[in-house]
Order: structure tokens, then C-alpha cells, then sequence
């Protein structure tokens, strides 16, 4: 694969055979090992989380807004993308297209537990699979035509976590290929477009803000708390934005 989009195509790929191995290996595990293998992607996701939070300590962020800012920019990113995630109702507006698109695939909209399931599959993969540093940098790249080592590389890493995933939620994860077929194919089109799309400090501002909500997703594997992290999506679109008034400011 040497084309614009190779990265995307090989990484949906691999979220769908990952997907599909996953349910089959998972209709036949017990009720007990599904939740085994649950607490464990919760703690994994947990642990990506930390490992994106660790850009609020970037070099790049903190020489560009000050070594104060950027615990008060990805705070602020929440707080306003939260606010706007909420009035627009995205938690709802998510777990409505999830139960029409679970009718679609024959998983009936009756089962409560089966369309909750459906919605925390598909949720969950979605923004693990498009949040962080190589799902922005290897889709830029890969626009730019600078080669797809950062998506291969994903694409392997997302191809196991489907697997894993899928074995416990089910067709949910299957279709959060679509998700970043949308995700990093409109990416890979603005990298063509616009060249670097943004500069370092963004990024990690971004990658930090993504960070905590895989943290609200951990916690929600881990059924700890149901947080809204559906709500909290605006955010990585804040996040950035806020990151360049700073530097604007400064």
C-alpha cells in the first residue's frame, strides 16, 4: 500500500478482522471470563490514558504557553467542551443512533443489556482507537505523504485491542471501524489539503484533554462510575483552540 489513505484503509482492516475473531472467540466464553477480559481492558485503557495525560508535561506545550498553562488549558477544554456536549446532548444523541443502529444489525432495541453493551462497545473503541498521538500524526503524515509507519504500527495495536474488545461487547467495537475510517480519513484529507494541520503544543494539548476522557472510559469498564464521556467530545476540538488563544495572549 503506497496511496494517500493506505494508513486508514489498513487500519480499518484491522479493526474489523480483530472484531470479527473477537465475537467469534466470544460467544463462547463464559459470562464470568467476559468480565474478566472487561477489567482488564479497563485497566489497559487506564494506562493509555496516563501515557496521553503525560503531554500536559510536553516541552513543546510548555515553552509555547508557559510552564502554568497547560493543566489550565486541558481543565478549561474539559470544562467548555463539556458544557457544550451537554446542552447539545451528545451522551443522548450517541445512545439513540447506537440502539437504531443495533435494530439494524438484528440486535433487537427489547435487550437493555444487549443495546447498552452495543453502545459501550462502540463508544469505547471509537475514541480509543481515534484519540491520541498517532491517529493525528500518522493521518497527517500519511496525507502529507511522508509513508504510513505511525498507522501500521496502530493499525497492529488497534487489530488486537478489537479483538479483545469484541470478544466482550460485540458487534459494537466491529462497527467503530466506521468510526475511524470517518476519523482519520478526514484527517488524512486535511493533512492533503492544509499540510501541517497543527503545530506540536496543540497536539499535545489535544492528546492530554483525550487522555482524561479515556480515563471517564476506564472508569465506566471498570463500572466504577457511568461518566458522560460522550458529553466531553467537544473538548478535543476546544482543546487546540484554547492552546493558540494562550499563545496569542503570550
Amino acid at each position: 500500500m503506497d496511496f494517500i489513505g493506505a494508513g486508514t484503509v489498513l487500519n480499518v482492516l484491522t479493526v474489523i478482522a480483530g472484531a470479527l475473531l473477537g465475537m467469534v472467540i466470544g460467544g463462547r466464553l463464559p459470562e464470568h471470563t467476559r468480565d474478566v477480559v472487561t477489567d482488564c481492558l479497563g485497566l489497559v485503557t487506564l494506562l493509555m490514558a496516563g501515557l496521553s495525560v503525560m503531554d500536559v508535561t510536553a516541552p513543546a506545550l510548555r515553552d509555547a504557553v508557559g510552564s502554568g498553562a497547560p493543566v489550565l488549558i486541558v481543565l478549561g477544554s474539559l470544562i467548555l467542551g463539556s458544557v457544550v456536549g451537554s446542552l447539545l446532548g451528545i451522551e443522548r444523541w450517541l445512545g439513540t443512533l447506537a440502539g437504531r443502529v443495533q435494530s439494524l444489525v438484528g440486535r433487537g432495541t427489547d435487550d437493555s443489556e444487549g443495546r447498552e453493551r452495543f453502545i459501550e462497545g462502540w463508544l469505547t473503541a471509537s475514541l480509543l482507537f481515534c484519540v491520541g498521538p498517532l491517529t493525528i500524526l500518522g493521518s497527517l503524515d500519511d496525507g502529507l505523504g511522508r509513508g504510513i509507519d505511525k498507522l501500521a504500527l496502530k493499525s497492529v495495536l488497534d487489530g488486537f485491542a478489537a479483538l479483545a474488545f469484541a470478544s466482550t461487547f460485540g458487534v459494537g467495537v466491529l462497527l467503530s471501524a466506521v468510526s475511524v475510517a470517518v476519523i482519520q480519513g478526514s484527517l488524512t484529507v486535511l493533512g492533503v489539503g492544509l499540510g501541517a494541520l497543527l503545530p506540536d503544543p496543540h497536539i499535545a494539548a489535544l492528546t492530554a484533554t483525550g487522555g482524561l476522557i479515556l480515563v471517564g472510559i476506564a472508569l465506566r469498564l471498570l463500572r466504577i462510575r457511568q461518566i458522560p464521556v460522550g458529553d466531553m467530545l467537544p473538548a478535543l476540538i476546544v482543546a487546540p483552540l484554547l492552546t493558540q488563544l494562550v499563545v496569542s495572549l503570550g
